[in-house]
């Protein structure tokens, strides 16, 4: 992780519309209706409550409906504080005072949960160390909105030493996709100002800007598995574990990958998505080990094109030009994630298609113009290799991706993404595997 912005940009200036927006219950209505994520919260909460929740002292960072207080409350906590800054709070607050009512169905609440109105950042809130804390800030792409920098604080200022994080980690996955349609579908909005005569007003003065607009917002979606030009494997993720990693960290983040590409086709930008982990304590070797006696649980999700839908979804980044592939060819780059003050991140992208020593070199992410000079410069053009540069907060959104209309039996031609031949034994700059000399289909090849 690069962390080179000494005064990172604030989020104050979009906190009225943030809060007002998660003040509303039908944006609380729509993640509690996301089975997913809810239960899998449900499920790690109450199947860890033996170790980390039964008798302790939690918060709630970024309560919302105080859906993750209550199930803290039915785990067995001794008190819950339920922290949110939006408006939502008076209306938990009317949710939690009615538990005190005579036959309320919610009497496991009754004296467990304090709400407190106020941001985490707040100083002097009235909260004691806590034992555990539980938290839902994920955006798309996990860091969107940029509460879990509201989480880290919470955990470097509330959480006792050996104290419990639920999530425990985010594991952020790239990869390369083909989507002629939705490329075709972005630069035919383009289009529209590529005119010569709109009313007798010519318009194309402003093409090359409504291109890099077009292309310059974030597609969030669910998307075809099987448009993967490469799948990442476990081992490919981005780990951001949230016992460890620093509020600096997370504010300037350089994802590095090297794919290599299973079909011969067209990639038209690179997806990404997100896994959360749900692990208990004891996070290194010098926390306290946990009673080997009382029973806890691992716990996975994952937001992948593969897995069940959540309300995350995926998101895809546009290439204005997209870029040629072949079968087993190395395609390897970066992605820099940087704060700005719109409660998001300005995204930059490199990728160059070859191996280390090939035809091109990559350039170095921490050296680079983080304005719009980096996808302008003509000194970094060159064929194998392509920029982009987003902005994660204007995102755009795709639902033309169905699985119950996808067949069964779905190739992948139908995506232009055509397989390898038998194996490969012509080397690409170094980007396919070494023939095996030894191989009498080889030596009978080359003789």
């Amino acid at each position: 992780m690069s962390a080179e912005n000494s005064n990172p940009p604030s989020v104050e200036q979009r906190d009225p519309q943030y809060f007002g927006y998660y003040a509303q219950l039908q944006h609380q209505q729509n993640m509690l209706q996301d089975t997913v994520r809810t239960s899998t919260y449900r499920s790690a909460i109450l199947l860890n409550g033996p170790n980390c929740f039964k008798d302790k002292l939690v918060m709630d960072v970024g309560a919302g409906s105080g859906v993750l207080s209550y199930f803290a409350a039915q785990a067995g906590a001794t008190k819950v504080y339920a922290v949110e800054a939006s408006d939502m709070a008076r209306k938990m607050k009317k949710l939690v005072d009615a538990a005190s009512e005579p036959l309320s169905r919610n009497g496991f609440m009754k004296d467990k949960i304090e709400v407190i109105n106020a941001k985490i950042e707040q100083p002097d809130l009235p909260i004691p160390k806590v034992d555990t804390i539980v938290s839902e800030p994920i955006g798309v792409l996990l860091f969107h909105e940029r509460m879990l920098e509201s989480f880290i604080h919470a955990r470097d200022t509330y959480l006792k030493p050996g104290g419990a994080l639920f999530p425990s980690k985010g594991v952020i996955f790239l990869a390369p996709f083909t989507d002629a349609g939705l490329w075709t579908e972005t630069i035919g909005k383009a289009r529209f100002w590529q005119q010569d005569s709109f009313y007798g007003i010519d318009l194309n003065s402003l093409y090359q800007d409504a291109k890099d607009e077009m292309f310059g917002m974030p597609v969030v979606g669910h998307f075809d598995p099987q448009s993967l030009l490469s799948a990442p494997t476990a081992f490919d993720g981005y780990d951001v574990d949230f016992s460890t990693v620093s509020v600096k960290e997370l504010q300037d983040m350089t994802i590095p990958f090297r794919w290599v590409s299973n079909y011969t086709g067209i990639m038209h930008g690179v997806a990404g998505w997100f896994d959360l982990l749900f692990a208990p304590p004891p996070y290194n070797t010098n926390n306290a080990q946990e009673d080997p006696n009382v029973p806890s649980t691992v716990l996975e999700m994952s937001t992948g094109p593969a897995a069940e839908r959540t309300h995350w979804q995926q998101v895809r980044f546009l290439f204005k030009e997209p870029l040629a592939v072949n079968a087993n060819q190395v395609v390897r780059g970066w992605m820099r994630c940087i704060v700005n003050d719109m409660r998001s991140y300005t995204i930059y992208v490199e990728a160059v298609v070859g191996d280390e020593g090939g035809l091109v070199e990559l350039s170095d992410s921490t050296n680079i113009a983080t304005d719009r000079k980096f996808v302008e410069d003509s000194v970094h053009a060159h064929p194998l290799r392509r920029r982009g540069m987003w902005e994660l907060q204007e995102q755009t959104y795709n639902y033309s991706y169905s699985p119950g209309m996808v067949p069964q039996e779905s190739k992948p031609e139908y995506m232009c993404l055509y397989e390898p031949e038998g194996n490969m034994v012509i080397d690409m700059e170094g980007t396919t595997p070494a023939p095996d000399a030894s191989n009498s289909n080889y030596i009978n090849f080359v003789n």
